[in-house]
């Protein structure tokens, strides 16, 4: 709703529709009223636009888009009402202006804007562009390549950036209402045909045709495939060219391209996928009634790779820590990585260092002394994969900590109940699997075991919000919800080698699905050795195998010993220089193709007698895709995660897999789980001896009761209960 009332001669028109006062019909209906109400008013000389409670507006609420009349058809024609009034309209931003909110923001003559406010048009982000004809006001404004800049990334600017790009007349540090107050009484009686965006010719660029070529390669070359990115680009191009009108009829029609397309349903999913993680109740614990514990003070121990990463989160969510490593030369080697990362994202932010502190030693101590841990309020974990080392730190943390202290393990896959048992306080025990680099990746995996506490749940995913982080509350299995997954996947792409591809042919099929890197780059990213150390720590390879084993069987299952083959060359990846792919030098990035792996391949298929044989991009994709939904299926039936969306939001935020496909459980759906689970079975009837192939008795059970839709799964489950 929106609420008007009349000052002496400045009309104030309120938005009001908490918490973020979305455009819903009914406000944009007052806002309307409330502006023909104020025309019709002759001792009214001008009108102010707010927002209740500190906010002007996110704009419209994204349900909205679904309906059969579309909100943003009715925002339109109300922004060009404002523009085309006869009496200066001004807009006092505080808060956000989001989405229709800037929009509306942008019909109005003047704007004003309170200096911690944020501005942006974000509906690339769920598969959209700003509907509202945003696309055509906003490059009149601020110029072509800002409007790129915004429109295309959807990323939210400071007052003070919005500022100096002319998309504010003015900021202030209080009383945002009163100030605007003050500038509509003072341009009252001004001409306002130069205030109306609409008659603003678009500022010319040099060389504007060759700017947009370049811009367009930009933006495809980021979107990877996700389609609103362009049509943003596209509409732009046409404020441009275009005189207004046509450039309006042009956005109008981009939006319903977009709105029908499979993308927008996906990554609307997605982005209510996010917010249905938050609401997490394994085993009768629930998000609405367990309270966290407040962390005051917080330990990392371990400062390699991810505890280095970890401690930065930290110190950048302002909680004071204590980082330990083992001996002095590792304590050394990790500061001075960790205070590298902290001066480089100081660097990001405005009056970063000062921000940080982190020279302080009250903000962040390192040391060697496990004393020192004595009064924190949580301990996480980060040394490196091995049960055996994390039982011994849990050990001598239960006997140092103090009662309350949350323990938490940074592992990607071992037994969080086997760590506990190393404790005298089960119930405080968490998994908290960050992902690297642990400073950049939103999500955050937390693996509950048997005993660990609803508290103890809802402080880590506390910790994860105070992060700036995705937290996804699942169950204690090997490789919990995304390793688990990831393993057919990369079984399958290895698989798919021995029998005839190479490892650019299957990352070029996944990168081109969306995947920001395929899994043969990723090994090498990642370091082959991980991987070949965790196998040696299963029997699987080294030393204690068993002698004659067959070199491509293990446990009745087939198994592909090449990368432990790559290892045992000295071949980790990146590292080395050489993994699949080869480097410029020992830590490059740049992958190149490698002769002597394919001369390798073809050796190893002669050795083995595998007849070599062409395999088409279909069946790549098939392979490793349907594998790891596969298991996600598996996942969801034995009550390791509370739904798919779980499943979905994890893989979008820590595994690359392209959002504006929604996940790999949505991306079922969309196919049809008639199609995933046909083509799983022609592959193991292919391959009978990879369980991984072997379709899950939940996906064949949603077959059998006519494919519901995703939304339905989790009622067709006989049992839904998690393993708390």
């Amino acid at each position: 709703m929106a609420q008007y009332a009349r000052g002496s001669a400045v009309a104030v028109i309120r938005l009001r529709n908490p918490p973020v006062n979305a455009l819903s019909r009914a406000v944009l209906q007052d806002l309307e009223n409330g502006l023909k109400k104020a025309d019709a008013d002759p001792s009214v000389k001008a009108v102010m636009i707010c927002g209740e409670n500190g906010k002007f507006s996110a704009g419209a609420d994204i349900r909205g888009f679904s309906a059969p009349k579309r909100l943003g058809g009715a925002l339109g024609p109300i922004v060009s009402l404002i523009e085309s009034s006869e009496k200066p309209v001004v807009a006092a931003i505080e808060g956000v202006a989001l989405g229709g909110g800037l929009e509306v923001a942008l019909g109005c003559h003047y704007r004003i804007a309170h200096v911690k406010a944020r501005m942006g048009l974000p509906e690339v982000t769920i598969g959209l562009l700003p509907g509202a004809e945003g696309t055509q006001r906003l490059p009149r404004l601020i110029g072509v390549s800002a409007a790129l800049d915004m429109i295309t990334t959807g990323k939210h600017i400071p007052a003070t950036e919005a500022l100096k790009l002319g998309l504010v007349d003015e900021i202030v540090e209080e009383n945002t209402i009163e100030a605007a107050i003050r500038l509509a009484n003072k341009v009252i009686g001004q001409p306002l045909g130069p205030r109306r965006l609409s008659l603003k010719p678009v500022p010319k660029v040099p060389n504007m045709e060759a700017f947009l070529d370049e811009a367009l390669v930009k933006v495809k070359r980021q979107a990877r495939g996700c389609l609103a990115p362009e049509l943003c680009f596209q509409a732009v191009r046409a404020a441009a060219h275009c005189p207004f009108a046509e450039g309006v009829r042009r956005e109008r029609e981009l939006f319903q391209v977009l709105l029908s397309s499979g993308q927008a349903q996906a990554l609307q999913y997605a982005f209510f996928a996010e917010r249905a993680v938050r609401r997490w109740d394994p085993g009768g614990a629930s998000w609405s009634s367990a309270a966290p514990q407040p962390v005051r003070r917080a330990a990392v121990i371990g400062l390699g790779t991810m505890g280095r990463g970890i401690v930065t989160s930290l110190v950048k969510a302002n909680i004071p820590l204590v980082a330990l490593e083992q001996d002095l030369e590792n304590l050394n080697k990790g500061r001075k990585a960790v205070m590298l990362l902290l001066e480089r994202e100081a660097m990001k932010m405005e009056g970063g260092a000062q921000i940080l502190d982190f020279h302080n030693p009250a903000r962040l101590q390192f040391t060697v002394d496990f004393d020192l841990l004595r009064d924190v309020d949580l301990v996480i974990e980060a040394v490196f994969e091995n049960m055996a080392l994390k039982k011994e730190i849990f050990h001598k943390l239960s006997k140092i900590c103090k009662p309350g202290a949350l323990l938490c393990t940074n592992t990607s896959a071992l037994n969080i109940d086997e760590i506990a048992a190393a404790t005298n306080r089960p119930q405080q025990v968490i998994g908290t699997h960050f992902f690297s680099p642990a400073h950049v990746m939103r999500l955050l995996e937390i693996i509950y075991g048997r005993h660990t506490s609803p508290t103890a749940i809802a402080t880590a995913m506390q910790l994860a919000k105070a992060l700036k982080k995705v937290g996804v509350v699942v169950g204690n299995c090997f490789g919990f919800v995304g390793n688990r997954m990831m393993f057919p996947y990369v079984q399958q792409a290895v698989f798919l080698l021995e029998e005839g591809s190479r490892p650019e042919a299957v990352d070029q099929v996944l990168e081109d699905f969306g995947f920001k890197i395929g899994p043969f780059r990723m090994s090498d990213l990642a370091g082959l050795d991980v991987g070949w150390r965790s196998r040696k720590d299963q029997g699987l390879t080294g030393p204690s195998l068993p002698a004659g084993t067959p070199a491509r069987q293990r446990h009745g299952q087939r198994y592909s010993p090449l990368p432990d083959l790559l290892c045992e060359h000295g071949r980790f990846g990146q590292k080395t220089a050489r993994g699949w792919y080869r480097y410029e030098k020992a830590g490059g990035r740049t992958a190149t193709p490698d002769p002597w792996l394919h001369n390798f391949l073809s050796q190893y298929r002669d050795t083995h007698g595998i007849q070599t044989r062409f395999i088409d991009q279909e069946e790549i994709l098939e392979r490793c895709l349907f594998s790891l939904i596969n298991e996600g299926f598996a996942i969801l039936a034995e009550g390791i995660a509370s739904g798919p969306e779980h499943l979905d939001v994890i893989y979008i935020n820590g595994y690359g897999w392209p959002k504006h496909r929604g996940g790999p459980m949505f991306y079922a759906s969309t196919v049809g789980l008639p199609r995933v689970l046909a083509k799983l079975q022609k592959y193991s009837e292919a391959h009978p001896d990879v369980p991984g192939l072997r379709p899950s008795a939940f996906l064949k059970k949603l077959v059998a009761v006519g494919n519901p839709p995703i939304k339905e799964w989790m009622s067709y489950l006989s049992q839904q209960s998690s393993k708390l």
